[in-house]
């Protein structure tokens, strides 16, 4: 990344969801290299979010955090506040999908539908709820990124319930960038991102999918990750709206 970014994120507190590995893991990473202090949340990957953090230079921590259980929303809360008594940057990295033909509605069931749901925006809704106190102590220097996707607005991609989820996150970020300013909230909305994320995607299948970009590249865990530091590094007057970063995919 350019030099001029660097320690422009010096002193900023920031927790990543889904923080051990893929997109979470290069933006735990570019983080750090821009001066922030992060706390790696993970689900079941302790092992990793720790190698993550002992690989990163200077102070840094990881929590346990699990998308559809409140308590572990409320402890990282108060871990939070304790420790540092805000938050500056929130990084909602934390997902979940699988592929499934969206004329095969006898696997996507309706409970599959909500469990989708739940994993790409209900959760981090509720994992923003539990935070936003320690947000609105940072203020007008706080920002939330959540990970969306391009699939948001095309209605493609690895399943319909994930195009749903990623739209309603979308939506949600609008709605509250105008209820809780001056904390800004902003959506990074990739295609394709060269990672395991999507079970039985093949990166010769998205390198496939990039060579008819206008960009022809494929989309890196590290180009999200960018766009992150982006986001709360310069972005200093966009709120409310989505930052495309897919290639041209969409053109």
């Amino acid at each position: 990344m350019n030099s001029t970014l660097t320690s422009r994120l010096s002193g900023k507190i920031a927790f990543v969801t889904g923080g051990s590995n893929g997109i979470g893991a290069a933006t735990v990473r570019a983080l750090a290299r821009e001066g922030a202090t992060v706390v790696i949340g993970y689900h079941s990957g302790k092992d990793r979010a720790e190698a993550l953090r002992a690989s990163l230079e200077g102070e840094h921590h990881t929590l346990q955090i699990t998308l559809d259980d409140a308590a572990t929303h409320a402890a990282a809360a108060q871990w939070l506040q304790e420790r540092f008594g805000r938050l500056d940057i929130l990084v909602n990295s934390a997902g979940y999908t699988q592929r499934i033909a969206h004329s095969d509605l006898d696997t996507l069931t309706p409970a599959l539908f909500n469990e989708i749901l739940l994993s790409n925006v209900g959760g981090t809704y509720a994992v923003v709820h539990a935070l936003m106190p320690l947000l609105k102590v940072s203020g007008s220097n706080a920002v939330v990124v959540s990970v969306s996707s391009v699939s948001a607005f095309t209605g493609n991609g690895s399943n319909m319930a994930y195009c749903a989820a990623k739209a309603a996150l979308d939506t949600l970020t609008m709605s509250l960038a105008r209820a809780f300013g001056p904390v800004r909230f902003l959506c990074v909305s990739p295609a394709s991102v060269d990672t395991d994320f999507v079970a039985g995607r093949s990166r010769d299948e998205i390198e496939k999918k990039a060579a008819k970009t206008p960009l022809g590249r494929v989309v890196t865990p590290e180009d999200v990750a960018d766009s992150v530091v982006a986001c709360a590094a310069l972005l200093r007057t966009s709120t409310g709206t989505r930052i495309v970063i897919d290639g041209g995919h969409v053109l």
